[in-house]
């Protein structure tokens, strides 16, 4: 007994990076050997996904109250500069998309079956689902992950607590304390649970379905790629003035690799609330930019949008001067601020964005039939480059304000 515990402390307190790589292999390995063994072992990864979404509500909802209301007077939040981060970063993301599809044209072999969902019929209704989210019932908020409902009851409640007394203060201190050693002991488990989604995803599905979309995979992940490691570094450096790679590569590592596989961007927050405080950055501000992040820090959905309509555009030949292409770009960033108020995602907002180029409803949902076909590795990418480009954006701005301060302290 006494040999097997200094062992499990290695494995508990080990690289985790480490361990979740060692998972991707090893789920990759059985599903190879044995896909019915793979199979089975999938539900180690639903378990693992369904934690992850069953304690994200309630770490949102507790940390956020009991950082406001704890928040003293004069504190910084960086939260304009954050917000205005995710704004640019989803644009740059739909005009990277455009620019990459000009580059690299894609036209499609449509499919005959289209998806039996409702697409929005316009920006306006987005807007209304948005609004609607906000003021929802807080008990149903947290029963079915409305963050944005979430994060609204959260910030009215740590107001109205500000001139508690401090025992109840406290208390809330203490509840997300508690709530936060829930979160790490969930994500220790993400080595088991990313071995199953791997195995099950590799058994299943393979990637033999893909070869087909292999052109409009590569443009696809080419410019969430550009994003990830040419525009979000450079938007860093600029912020920051500092080499944007570690901070940059750290994040997609232990955020994006986590978000790749969980493919769920509220199932993510937990892991990306525990990189922020790694990162030392102030609880203060990642307790609320990282749930909001979630919701309109959508760079990859942008991206996803575009790619899709303009491909879509292509394969009907029609011509898209530059201002439409912008229009395009501005259309894609707003619409995948609210994709996750719209049952669906980023791919239901397809036939939205092909409403600029007259194309009808019928063939833009054939377009999101083929988004669902290579959703396996769409998906995955895009709520991998989401998740990292949070903490990313929220560590820049935290990082550019205390440089900012500390010459001021110096002189003081």
């Amino acid at each position: 007994m006494s040999q097997s515990q200094p062992f499990l402390a290695r494995v508990a307190n080990g690289s985790l990076v480490i361990q979740i790589l060692v998972g991707i292999v090893a789920g990759i390995l059985l599903a190879s050997v044995s896909p019915e063994s793979a199979t089975q072992v999938g539900f180690l990864g639903s378990l693992f996904v369904s934690a992850l979404k069953a304690v994200a509500p309630i770490l949102v909802f507790i940390l956020v109250a009991s950082s406001i209301a704890n928040q003293k007077k004069g504190a910084h939040t960086n939260m304009r500069p954050i917000v205005l981060l995710y704004l640019f970063g989803t644009f740059m993301a739909a005009l990277t998309a455009v620019v990459m599809s000009f580059l690299f044209p894609t036209t499609l072999t449509l499919v005959a079956d289209s998806s039996n969902a409702t697409p929005p019929e316009g920006i306006a209704e987005i807007i209304n689902t948005l609004l609607f989210k906000v003021v929802d019932n807080p008990v149903n908020a947290l029963m079915t992950g409305n963050f944005i409902g979430i994060l609204a009851w959260a910030i009215a409640l740590g107001f109205a607590l500000h001139r508690a007394s401090d025992a109840t203060k406290q208390v809330f201190h203490d509840m997300s304390e508690g709530v936060t050693l829930i979160v790490r002991f969930v994500i220790r488990l993400a080595p088991i649970g990313i071995f199953g989604l791997v195995a099950n995803t590799f058994a299943e599905t393979g990637f033999s379905a893909l070869a087909g979309y292999a052109h409009l995979l590569g443009v696809l992940l080419g410019s969430m790629a550009f994003i990830a490691f040419v525009v979000n570094p450079l938007i860093v450096f600029v912020k920051t003035r500092e080499n944007p790679y570690p901070l940059v590569l750290r994040c997609v590592r232990e955020s994006g690799i986590t978000a790749f596989f969980t493919r769920s961007s509220a199932a993510n927050i937990p892991v990306n609330m525990q990189l922020c405080k790694d990162l030392d950055l102030h609880e203060d501000t990642y307790s609320v930019s990282i749930p909001l992040g979630a919701t309109i820090n959508m760079g990859g959905a942008a991206i996803t949008i575009t790619v899709l309509t303009l491909a879509a555009v292509h394969t009907l030949g029609v011509q898209v001067d530059i201002a439409t292409a912008l229009l395009l770009s501005l259309v894609a960033s707003v619409s995948a601020c609210g994709a996750s108020g719209v049952a669906g995602g980023s791919l239901l907002l397809i036939p939205l964005a092909c409403s600029l180029f007259g194309i009808p409803n019928d063939i833009a949902m054939q377009v999101v039939a083929v988004g669902f076909i290579i959703g396996v590795i769409q998906d995955s990418a895009e709520t991998a480059l989401n998740s990292s480009t949070d903490v990313i954006f929220t560590a820049a701005a935290c990082r550019a304000a205390e440089a900012n301060e500390t010459p001021a302290q110096t002189i003081s």
